[in-house]
């Protein structure tokens, strides 16, 4: 994105102004009722007479439902207005609204504010603080201003913004924690149960995820002088793409919060890919919008121009085209050869999984899903390609996040974990998807010859850990204490070297589904983790020379529940074993693990020196209100003294080359907060 002239806010697009429902109201819907329909069997908490007690005592037991049972009979759900994707792309759609349902639960209150979310709509610029929705025990609904409906004629007020945005994360939310992708509960990466979500944050073209602040930050801006059209202030609070790329970043980082003290441009990158995935998935989960793809689209998923463009609004707005950026691109990992922004190199990881919703969608129309209950020959139609892809990536490209080392994932981490996710839920593969997936990541070269030619061989599913020392799974997974012990007694086999403390980095187990709703073996995951000190030495790290900084190591081990180890990703370090009763047959593991850590301390050295070098480390700065100032550096450098570490802004990119140039002569920032 180009850098963000901040303009003085006019009246049109002042918070004050646009509280009421004038200046700031929304494009108006193609059809003369704006009200969504409800499906003719769907129901709402408001239909469904319960006493407050009742719904009390039914709230734990519903939440052991299938979904579509509880969206069938109204079961503890608040249904809520929220835009198609964003009020652009409502304009040219048969109704510019959507309804979804959320989980009722017993400690809503006003906000919104619910167990994991709280929406504080506090205006940095003016420094005004928006009077909240209310939350009404006796219609069990949000209302705005004075009792007001928040209905379609809401929609320009600031307390529709506010449950609408709360709405779309609480649906995230429990998109993510699903059986159907990480089956467990998501924690966040700060101390809290609770993300703050800022609707109105400031005048800017920005949004962000930030975790010193615990909060989603949405900005608003008025049309760019140079357009040719007049436009309404764009709300990026509005574009469900834009809460839901944010969204990602908020989630990659609770599961794995050490991608931050990464270096690495493909961590950053993968960041940038976790966004744009969810805003892609959750687009697919939208029942009406998905329908009218597939009718538009005849079913070629090539042609869904709407799922592939990620905010068109906000897009058409800042950059002059349809998009922000597209999932249907042809990059691959050889032209991205030394490209330092996370946002162009996630391109390839993006386009690779819209390549697999692609191969998912036409072979489920030419054959329909691998399954004795389907009939091969019966031609599917394009919603059902659209419905059967939709509920298919949401297994094939979350549930592998699980897998994944804790520390510096690449693009080839990532295919590797999809790769095993789909082993391990579909060991027989009678239609190939496993070779299906490898022949993509081939493709897009995020594998090599060499990758594809081990991964093609056979061997067994499972292989248990030639361990020294053994332990009961149960008293693993009981406690982090006992979790500690077991990789302490197995150091060596481990590959964790014998005089280097560790810690364990997470604990958790998850129950996780596939096809048919059907259950897989619970699996237990541990991770660890360990730091490497490496020396800044000459003077290609500038300031930073003669310092120390540190390379994190570690690994993440997933057992099922007989105690098969089902994966094993991890990133070692340089040093070698170092004890003093080392094990016969592990010489040949450790000489590889110490080639692979002096080749990823190597690494960490040119990338921080190239980051040097390119100006692109700096410091944190907030604003005087607590919130993230506007020139914030790609990397930040933290630690007084000898130490220092580098962190990465994932949810922050650098200006392009050309506003390198014109930054360099004019003197303006070079870096700024962006989607």
């Amino acid at each position: 994105m180009g850098n963000a002239k901040k303009t003085k806010t006019t009246a049109k697009s002042s918070p004050a102004a646009m509280n009421g429902t004038s200046a700031g109201d929304p494009p108006p819907a193609p059809t003369a009722s704006v009200t969504p329909s409800r499906a003719p069997n769907r129901k709402s908490i408001s239909d469904v007479h319960i006493s407050p007690d009742t719904r009390v005592s039914l709230y734990s037991l519903a939440r052991a439902l299938p979904r579509e049972l509880r969206k069938e009979r109204g079961l503890l759900l608040l249904p809520f207005l929220t835009y198609f994707q964003d009020p652009f792309v409502a304009r040219d759609l048969r109704k510019a609204f959507d309804e979804v349902l959320v989980a009722w639960e017993p400690g809503l209150t006003d906000g919104p504010t619910s167990s994991r979310f709280a929406i504080v709509d506090y205006n940095a610029d003016t420094g005004t603080l928006e009077p909240p929705a209310v939350w009404d025990e006796e219609s069990q609904a949000f209302v705005g201003v004075a009792g007001a409906s928040l209905d379609a004629s809401a929609a320009g007020t600031f307390q529709f913004h506010q449950v609408s945005v709360w709405a779309l994360l609480q649906c995230a939310l429990e998109f993510f924690e699903d059986a159907s992708a990480l089956g467990r509960t998501i924690p966040w990466a700060f101390e809290g149960n609770r993300l703050i979500v800022v609707p109105h944050a400031s005048y800017g073209q920005n949004a962000y995820y930030d975790r010193a602040s615990k909060s989603l930050q949405f900005y608003y801006f008025g049309p760019e002088e140079e357009t040719s059209e007049p436009a309404d202030t764009i709300y990026t609070c509005l574009s469900s793409d834009i809460v839901h790329h944010e969204f990602g970043h908020a989630v990659l980082d609770g599961i794995r919060p050490l991608f931050n003290e990464s270096s690495h441009p493909q961590t950053a990158a993968f960041h940038e890919f976790m966004g744009d995935l969810t805003a892609l998935l959750l687009t697919l989960k939208n029942d009406t919008l998905r329908r009218q793809m597939a009718e538009s689209s005849g079913g070629r998923f090539r042609d869904a121009t709407t799922l592939a463009s990620l905010a068109e609004q906000f897009g058409q707005a800042v950059k002059g085209r349809p998009y922000l950026r597209n999932a249907l691109n042809d990059s691959k990992m050889s032209d991205m050869v030394n490209e330092m922004s996370p946002h162009r190199l996630s391109e390839v990881l993006t386009g690779a999984t819209y390549d697999v919703l692609i191969a998912l969608g036409e072979r489920y129309q030419e054959r329909g899903e691998d399954d004795a209950e389907e009939e091969p020959t019966k031609k599917k139609t394009p919603i059902q390609a659209f419905q059967f892809a939709s509920d298919r990536m949401q297994r094939t490209a979350i549930q592998p996040l699980d897998l994944l080392p804790p520390v510096e994932a690449t693009f080839r981490d990532y295919a590797l974990a999809v790769c095993r996710s789909q082993q391990l839920s579909d060991p027989l593969d009678p239609g190939d998807y496993y070779g299906m997936l490898i022949k993509v990541f081939r493709d897009r070269e995020i594998f090599s010859a060499d990758d594809e030619a081990v991964l093609r061989e056979p061997r067994y599913l499972y292989e248990r850990l030639d361990l020294s020392v053994r332990h009961s799974l149960d008293n693993i997974s009981r406690s982090r204490a006992a979790a500690y012990r077991f990789l302490d007694d197995n150091r060596e086999d481990l590959l964790i070297p014998a005089n280097r403390d560790f810690f364990v980095a997470d604990l958790y187990d998850a129950r996780k589904r596939f096809r048919q709703n059907l259950p897989l073996p619970r699996q237990i995951v541990l991770q660890y983790a360990w730091r490497e000190e490496v020396l800044l030495d000459g003077p290609r790290f500038g300031r930073f020379s003669g310092r120390i900084t540190t390379m994190l190591c570690g690994g993440t081990l997933v057992f099922n529940e007989n105690g098969n180890v089902l994966s094993w990703m991890h990133k070692p370090g340089s040093e070698p074993y170092g004890g003093k009763r080392p094990r016969r047959g592990k010489a040949d593991e450790w000489a590889n693990a110490v080639r692979e850590g002096a080749a990823r301390k190597a690494a960490l050295l040119e990338l921080l020196a190239a980051q040097i070098a390119a100006g692109h480390i700096g410091t944190l700065l907030g604003s005087p209100n607590g919130l993230m100032a506007s020139m914030v550096p790609p990397m930040i450098a933290e630690g007084d003294g000898e130490l220092v570490r580098f962190q990465l802004s994932p949810h922050l990119h650098l200006s392009s080359d050309e506003d390198l140039a014109k930054a360099a002569e004019t003197g303006e920032r070079q870096w700024e907060i962006s989607c």
